[in-house]
């Protein structure tokens, strides 16, 4: 991830969750909130009641490269969390990233699609 950075810290999660704003589908939940960094940090929690640990590294290794292969879409300087639900265990991957990229469209975190300007 070139402009990005892993969020690790427990408080850092934690302000997400309560002060940050969120939207919700049936395979994720994502939260965002502004950071003064310049650029993003991600984080990607796994219920351990979605599966054995195998099943629940191979999600957040899917989740990191869906966000990676559309990480210069993303405006920087934002916090962003990705919540998994069950539903994204047996979900294609091409589904995966096209929830990502709604969600985080819906949240503001995108940047403006050039070739929609040029239509408008």
């Amino acid at each position: 991830m070139k402009y990005s950075i892993s969020l690790k810290e427990n408080r850092d999660f934690r302000r997400l969750y309560s002060k940050g704003r969120s939207k919700a589908s049936s395979r994720m939940v994502v939260y965002c909130r502004k950071n003064r960094l310049g650029k993003n940090r991600i984080g990607i929690t796994v219920s351990t009641k979605l599966g054995c640990a195998v099943k629940r590294n191979r999600i957040r290794r899917r989740m990191r490269e869906a966000y990676r292969l559309n990480e210069e879409r993303f405006e920087p300087g934002n916090d962003i969390v990705i919540v998994v639900r069950g539903k994204a265990m047996d979900s294609e991957f091409s589904e995966l990233t096209q929830t990502l990229l709604q969600m985080s469209g819906a949240l503001g975190l995108l940047k403006p699609d050039p070739a929609e300007e040029e239509t408008l």
